[in-house]
């Protein structure tokens, strides 16, 4: 158990991080650090785009490393953890150049995902150096999500709350609304406007930033000396591992592997769609500039509450099953959000309900994914040691989509007539908005759900493919 407990706090950091990137980042580079909409859009997709990239080039580079006393995969989580929190802080901060302020969030974020990808692809392969037994691992999964899930409240929690305190000025131009040139009479009373107001704003996202990086190198450090990675858990027999594109190639041949991702790919698409823009939802569409926070930090501490029941409902009636529930009730509260009028009440009731799903969706596709692994070991029994192939590119495709989705979206907003600190913005805009948090996420999960009708690892074969193991090994 206490393998376990350290295993999972292991999970916080690139979800503490990628939580407070995901809800906060967006909103922060157009109101606060004022890169234009169109730029901020670059930066969005080219970060994500770049992140999706990195997971398999860091798989590949894993499955070329020699073990040592230390294992094979701690010590990329060892060396990238000092490195990644000087980024991540220098993310928050707004350099004081008039031009290169684009390539600085640029650079900067690319960095960042770069070396928490070093952590992070590392750390999801490490689920198959815990133990052979399927039972252990699930247990340990649940254990990690559980924790996961606790780290997105976190890094709510914490940006959310420090940058909720500080109110942040905005520009009342109704005047401007409707105006075919709005956009550039606006961006000129931006550049005229007093741009020391912000400066209390800045300071709390730096603060918050400081926080988090203290919180990610605790959390390095428990896994660290908490956890013992094991070589023979992953192992069959043969001790010569086949070449990384060898590998790539069976694993890329492996149908239920490719049924996996495209269903979660849609659903995590819907998910990033949700996360990436509702912070902008709340504070104009909704009208609810100074309680967002609070707002995300009901979604998210609904979802750490909901994990054990969705393990438990997993293991009592089947992973398929779980998928078709668990994700299918966000659909009724994803209408009900713009739909009903606004009203502070039944979004926070909205909010609690769709944190249920949104753990499903947590839980789900990393305690499915070894279930993946262990079928393709059944078929290729000589051939090991694809792990990180497996989770790197699992992660890929959805990172490569979602910064797809992100860049378009933030775009939209650019061609919606998005007003920088505006206190209100236009009608095109808030229509756009709720497309992107109801509309085009309720498509993608119905899509997601037809997909997963192909997948074919039930509870019967999940039972078969043990049983089958235990002789093999």
């Amino acid at each position: 158990v206490c393998s376990k407990l350290c295993y999972a706090v292991g999970g916080a950091p690139y979800q503490i991080t990628g939580c407070a990137l995901g809800f906060f980042l967006q909103i922060y580079l157009l109101d606060v650090a004022q890169v234009d909409a169109f730029y901020a859009s670059i930066i969005l997709f080219a970060g994500r785009v770049w992140d999706a990239i990195t997971d398999p080039m860091v798989g590949f580079f894993i499955s070329k490393t020699s073990w040592t006393r230390f294992g094979r995969l701690m010590p990329w989580i060892m060396f990238s953890t000092p490195f990644a929190i000087i980024s991540y802080f220098l993310i928050w901060f707004v350099p004081d150049i008039s031009t290169g302020q684009v390539m600085w969030y640029l650079v900067f974020y690319c960095a960042f995902q770069t070396l928490v990808t070093c952590f992070h692809v590392p750390y999801s392969a490490l689920t198959m150096f815990i133990s052979r037994e399927q039972s252990e691992r699930d247990s340990a999964t649940a254990y990690r999500m559980t924790v996961e899930v606790l780290g997105t409240v976190l890094g709510t929690a914490i940006q959310g709350q420090i940058v909720g305190k500080v109110d942040t000025p905005c520009i009342g131009s109704p005047f401007f609304f409707g105006l075919p040139n709005s956009s550039v009479a606006m961006e000129e009373l931006n550049m005229t406007h007093d741009t020391e107001s912000l400066t209390d704003t800045r300071n709390a996202y730096m603060i918050a930033a400081g926080v988090i990086g203290g919180l990610y190198i605790l959390c390095a450090l428990i896994l660290l000396l908490g956890v013992r990675e094991r070589r023979e858990s992953s192992e069959l027999q043969s001790d010569e591992p086949v070449s990384f594109f060898q590998g790539l190639k069976l694993v890329m041949n492996h149908g239920p592997y490719i049924k996996l991702i495209a269903g979660f790919l849609f659903t995590s698409l819907a998910f990033m769609l949700l996360e990436g823009n509702f912070a902008l939802f709340c504070t104009y569409t909704l009208g609810f500039r100074n309680e967002f926070q609070n707002i995300l930090l009901a979604i998210m501490l609904s979802a750490t509450l909901t994990i054990p029941f969705w393990q438990w409902f997993l293991t009592r009636f089947g992973k398929k099953t779980a998928v078709y529930v668990g994700i299918s009730s966000a659909i009724p509260f994803l209408i009900a959000v713009v739909v009903l009028d606004s009203n502070l009440f039944v979004t926070y009731v909205v909010a609690v309900a769709a944190g249920i799903s949104v753990a499903a969706a947590f839980l789900l596709p990393w305690s499915m994914l070894p279930d993946v692994i262990d079928d393709f070991k059944l078929q290729h029994p000589s051939s090991h040691g694809h792990e990180a192939i497996f989770f790197s590119f699992y992660v890929f495709f959805t990172k490569f989509t979602a910064g797809v989705s992100l860049g378009i979206s933030t775009l939209s907003l650019d061609f919606a007539g998005y007003q920088t600190r505006g206190c209100s913005q236009p009608g095109q805009v808030n229509f756009t908005l709720k497309m992107l948090v109801s509309a085009v996420p309720v498509g993608l999960i119905l899509l997601s759900l037809l997909l997963f009708k192909l997948y074919p690892i039930d509870e019967e074969k999940r039972r078969k493919n043990k049983k089958a193991l235990q002789d093999l090994r």
